[in-house]
């Protein structure tokens, strides 16, 4: 199993660089996906073109509330509860399958329900080659340990400085939680024409590889404005080009996906 989170800050196009991601794995074929929305405004699945399912969230608070009500035991079958919502939350599609965190936590005690949730999600990631984890700014739910280990960690920013100093701020982020975060790359999105001096100095400060540039690309407005799942986006669009490079060099993808 490989994990690649995704972290950046809002209207970064982050979903679009996670649902492209996505697109590339799919397209070669190379095992099973699991998309995992880990953003409180959980719109990944329009980008993938799927329903919208039952949250994690909702499973928590249902939880809780069954719980407090007496309806669900401790121990085993607290698990067993969870172990079961959790999978009829995975909406299946043709090629990737998502699993959708939702809203944050209520003001209960949830240091138990975290220690299961994250043995479900990692047992649930094991069936699949790849798991695409798409967060919010803050990586929440990856400082809460629900997704423990990552392979790439891939910070999406504007081509602003404004933008690089968020990615800065969660560069230093990334290096205090408590996951094993193996390597760290930089993706600026909606890039027009060249990254200026000013910017390719602000992106050597960071201390991570720039992985890619990715220009800017009205195809992917235009599916965005008609509600068009951004998977659909032609091969041969400047976003779509940019992103296959991108899995091809980080991520050792073969360079011909399979028709």
């Amino acid at each position: 199993m490989t994990t690649i989170a995704l972290a950046g800050k809002g209207g970064t196009g982050k979903t679009t660089v996670a649902a492209l991601l996505i697109r590339a794995l799919t397209r070669r074929r190379l095992g099973p996906v699991l998309a995992i929305d880990a953003d409180p405004a959980s719109n990944l699945n329009l980008a993938l073109g799927l329903p919208m399912p039952n949250t994690v969230g909702d499973i928590r608070e249902d939880m809780l509330a069954g719980v407090q009500a007496g309806e669900i035991g401790t121990g085993v079958a607290r698990r067993d509860y969870l172990h079961t919502q959790v999978r009829l939350a995975v909406e299946e599609g043709e090629a990737v399958d998502l699993l959708v965190m939702g809203r944050p936590e209520g003001p209960g005690c949830y240091c138990a329900f975290n220690h299961m949730l994250r043995e479900v999600v990692d047992g649930l990631g094991h069936r699949y080659g790849y798991v695409v984890v798409d967060n919010e700014a803050g990586m929440e739910h990856l400082s809460r340990r629900t997704t423990r280990d990552v392979d790439v960690l891939v910070i999406v920013t504007d081509p602003t400085v404004r933008g690089i100093k968020a990615a800065e701020g969660i560069v230093r982020l990334a290096g205090e939680l408590d996951v094993d975060v193996r390597e760290s790359v930089l993706v600026v999105n909606r890039v027009l024409g060249e990254l200026s001096p000013t910017l390719q100095q602000a992106v050597a400060g960071l201390g991570i590889p720039l992985a890619a540039a990715i220009p800017a690309d009205p195809r992917v407005g235009e599916l965005d404005a008609n509600g068009r799942p951004l998977v659909e986006l032609e091969a041969d669009s400047p976003a779509a080009r940019a992103i296959e490079a991108l899995a091809e060099k980080v991520f050792r993808l073969p360079a011909t996906a399979r028709p």
